[in-house]
């Protein structure tokens, strides 16, 4: 991996940390990755393997798409905002999400299309 790649990835891991208010070593304690691995990442001096950078964009609400296209989705950063929320969720807690959240979308489609009714 050229050096400009690693430091393009590094900038979106570190980006995509602070945005989560999170530090390095909170980072490593939530993917098991080590502090070290986590700093060399976002230095941009280390490549990392496909099983070190997984649970770090996983955690991150990283997609392989977002990390590295320039331009994101206009609402992008908070779909990844909630998926990352999500995926430190255990799994019953994610179970609680999802069922909360399809009930919000019917109640909000459903106000959606009273209000397309009215006008």
């Amino acid at each position: 991996m050229p050096m400009d790649i690693r430091t393009y990835l590094g900038n979106r891991v570190q980006q995509a940390r602070k945005a989560y208010k999170l530090t390095q070593q909170e980072l490593s304690d939530q993917t098991g990755v080590s502090i070290k691995m986590i700093q060399g990442i976002e230095h941009g001096s280390v490549n990392p393997s496909y099983g070190i950078l997984f649970p770090i964009v996983n955690r991150l609400g990283l997609t392989t798409s977002n990390l590295f296209n320039v331009e994101p989705d206009e609402n992008e950063e908070e779909i990844n905002r909630f998926l990352g929320k999500f995926r430190a969720c255990s799994r019953a807690n994610q179970m609680v999400l999802l069922n909360m959240l399809d009930f919000l979308a019917e109640q909000l489609l459903g106000l959606q299309e009273g209000n397309n009714e009215d006008h």
